[in-house]
């Protein structure tokens, strides 16, 4: 029987983040990044069914989860996330780590190792392949978006129980199973008057200032120097042919993508093929 998870509150310069990990003096040490508004329990199958004896270390992203939310009128740039991941590595004591990453937490990742290659050992992606990134003339209209968010109001709705939760997260992503639904909002709302609301800050709904136009990330990726792995859903995300062709080429995979049954929560959908491919791919 896997040892339990062991919590542990983060300081990412002032903000607290929800972390836990597994087996503090274990080896390998493996790092899990979740994706956009879901939270370290998407994570939960996929663990069952690594090792015990690896070190296990997953948290919340700022705004997301358990972990605290940036004040007001403060807003989430992209860059943040590459701060809490420093901040996780700081307090856990790693110097260094294998990573797993989910769509956006993937694209964080990514961009981590290309910043700090000395302290990843390997990147495997989880239906993640960079961000929709966008022309350069696509910056005015972005940075208007931007300000035009700033004056809305975030609003935070609220659902009469946890299975109305599931059911909304059903409807923004088709392809989740009703039990997979079900664990994320369980995991991810809290008692609010009149029943849950999700735990992740609705300023995340805003638009970036700023982001990646191709050719940034582009460069990104070809400046990973550990090994890479893509695991990819049957019926996940796609990028068009070509752009998937070039990124692809960017990051030099170390072994063709796998294809496994599920979408884009795929390592929640097939846990066991998932820890099968992490189990290959990370050395002991």
């Amino acid at each position: 029987m896997p040892s339990a998870f062991e919590p542990l509150i983060v300081d990412a310069h002032g903000l607290a983040l929800h972390a836990s990990q597994r087996n503090a003096s274990g080896s390998p040490a493996v790092l899990f990044l979740h994706g956009w508004l879901d939270h370290a329990h998407s994570f939960d199958f996929l663990a069952e069914h690594l090792p015990d004896t690896w070190r296990l270390v997953l948290f919340d992203l700022r705004g997301m989860g358990r972990s605290a939310w940036l004040p007001r009128p403060a807003s989430y740039q992209f860059g943040d996330h590459l701060v809490d991941v420093e901040a996780v590595l700081r307090a856990t004591g790693l110097e260094a780590a294998h990573f797993v990453g989910h769509s956006l937490g993937g694209i964080i990742a990514t961009a981590y190792a290309a910043a700090r290659p000395e302290r990843v050992r390997s990147l495997t992606l989880i239906e993640s392949l960079g961000p929709q990134a966008g022309p350069p003339d696509k910056a005015v209209s972005r940075l208007r978006g931007f300000l035009e968010d700033l004056e809305r109001p975030p609003h935070r709705k609220v659902y009469p129980h946890v299975a109305a939760a599931a059911a909304r997260l059903r409807e923004s992503n088709p392809d989740l199973s009703g039990p997979v639904a079900i664990h994320l909002a369980r995991h991810g709302t809290e008692p609010v008057e009149g029943g849950v609301s999700f735990t992740f800050d609705p300023t995340h709904r805003r638009r970036f200032a700023q982001a990646f136009d191709e050719a940034q990330w582009l460069a990104l990726s070809a400046a990973v120097s550990c090994p890479v792995q893509l695991l990819l859903g049957a019926q996940g995300l796609r990028f068009d042919e070509e752009r998937t062709r070039v990124r692809l080429d960017a990051l030099r995979l170390a072994r063709p993508p796998q294809e496994i049954p599920g979408g884009h929560h795929v390592h929640m959908d097939s846990p066991e093929a998932v820890a099968r491919a992490l189990v290959d791919f990370i050395p002991p």
